[in-house]
């Protein structure tokens, strides 16, 4: 039978894979709702048009922030994780749960 820290290791590497994209994610929006908000100023669009795109930036980039504190949280979690299972470190799942853990750590710092 599988050892079930195996099934563990998968899901918190899903956790950590979504939370990474998801993070990248929040950011493009909030640089495309920016440029959005400049060019509306630009071509002096409606005001309440333009308080209404500058709302939902203000709520893109308020997901950064949340993002990046829920990413830090699942990668201590898998980090640790990793650690108690290192008798598993030649299993696929391992490896790839390191993979994650190495690319989330760039996007934490």
């Amino acid at each position: 039978m599988a050892d079930p820290r195996i099934k563990t290791l998968k899901i918190k590497t899903g956790v950590v894979k979504r939370l990474t994209k998801e993070k990248l994610m929040y950011i493009k929006e909030t640089e495309q709702q920016l440029e959005r908000v400049e060019q509306l100023k630009k071509s002096g669009s409606d005001e309440s048009n333009i308080k209404k795109q500058e709302e939902v930036l203000r709520e893109s980039q308020m997901m950064v922030p949340d993002t990046q504190r829920r990413l830090k949280a699942a990668y201590e979690d898998l980090k640790s994780t990793i650690a108690d299972c290192e008798e598993l470190k030649d299993s696929e799942d391992f490896l790839i749960a390191e993979n994650f853990l190495a690319e989330a750590e760039k996007e934490i710092k």
